[in-house]
């Protein structure tokens, strides 16, 4: 008998040892498919915002958020990138910053020849906004003055510190931008480019184009009514109930990493952006384009 049970677990113990490497293989190629699924499939969330003081003629409009780029590709000439952009219907465009990365090892001149192709799609769907994001002055590259050029030269209205008022239906808004702290030391912060609105255009609806994603608290003391920004890349890793894993500074656990957050009137759009600056790739974190929607709150 103890011979017979013998020979029976033989074949078990041979299909066991046969069906490891197979499960091995299976997780490995699910791991690398979801990287890649994680790191290319661009996504789309939009947001709709509620304000009692937007004029009515803004109530439905639609701006598309575009962060982080940092020289990445989506298909030749960005193609499928301008096509989800235009897909969504903006009214106007906001690149919140680090449209190049000395880090991503390109010449300087191929990461131009990518950011110049993908706006002269854009510019061609809506008006492009653009603020400079931490990368963008990177002192390696001289700064972005040649980026700068090249917006300009394709319209793209680059606000560097500065305002504009923006026009629909007899209503108006106030559109800014602040550059980088990583910019010029002698630039003006926040607070005076928001007391130079007030002084030129009273109590105007304020959006904010900023890089950076951790100045809510001071646009909630200043009362901008919207700030539209970046930064964070989502945390890099997202794992549910968490709000990203990783911070720019290395920090686990970071805030303000993706999607709308709230304080007093003002809320902060924050894209999960397109590219990467890590080492460490993005994971359940895809490339992300946001649309806020504004509406008049009845």
């Amino acid at each position: 008998m103890g011979f017979i049970s013998e020979a029976k677990n033989k074949p078990t113990q041979r299909r066991r040892v046969r069906v490891f490497p197979l499960l091995l293989l299976a997780a490995a190629l699910t791991a690398a498919m979801l990287l890649y699924d994680s790191n290319t499939r661009i996504v789309m969330s939009e947001y709709e915002l509620y304000y009692q003081n937007l004029p009515g003629s803004f109530d439905g409009y639609r701006i598309v958020i575009l962060s982080d780029l940092h020289a990445t590709e989506f298909g030749p000439e960005n193609q499928r990138l301008i096509t989800m952009v235009q897909d969504a219907e903006p009214d106007i465009i906001a690149i919140t910053g680090d449209f190049i990365d000395y880090d991503q090892g390109l010449q300087i001149e191929k990461q131009l020849e990518i950011a110049e192709t993908l706006v002269t799609g854009l510019t061609q769907i809506a008006p492009v906004y653009f603020v400079t994001g931490n990368h963008d002055w990177d002192k390696r590259i001289e700064g972005p003055w040649a980026l700068i050029q090249m917006l300009e030269e394709h319209d793209v209205n680059v606000l560097r510190n500065r305002f504009t008022r923006v026009e629909t239906g007899g209503g108006s808004i106030i559109l800014a931008g602040t550059d980088d702290p990583n910019g010029p030391a002698d630039m003006i912060k926040p607070e005076e480019l928001v007391a130079r609105i007030r002084d030129a255009e009273g109590d105007g609806f304020i959006i904010m184009l900023e890089h950076r994603n951790n100045n809510l608290p001071l646009y909630s003391e200043l009362g901008v009514e919207l700030v539209l920004c970046g930064h964070a890349h989502g945390g890099i890793i997202r794992l549910p109930f968490t709000d990203g894993l990783i911070g720019q500074q290395r920090d686990w656990f970071p805030t303000y990493t993706s999607g709308v957050y709230s304080t007093g009137e003002t809320n902060m759009v924050v894209s999960r952006g397109l590219g990467n600056t890590m080492n460490i790739p993005r994971l359940l974190n895809n490339p992300h384009v946001v649309v806020a929607v504004l509406r008049v709150e009845s």
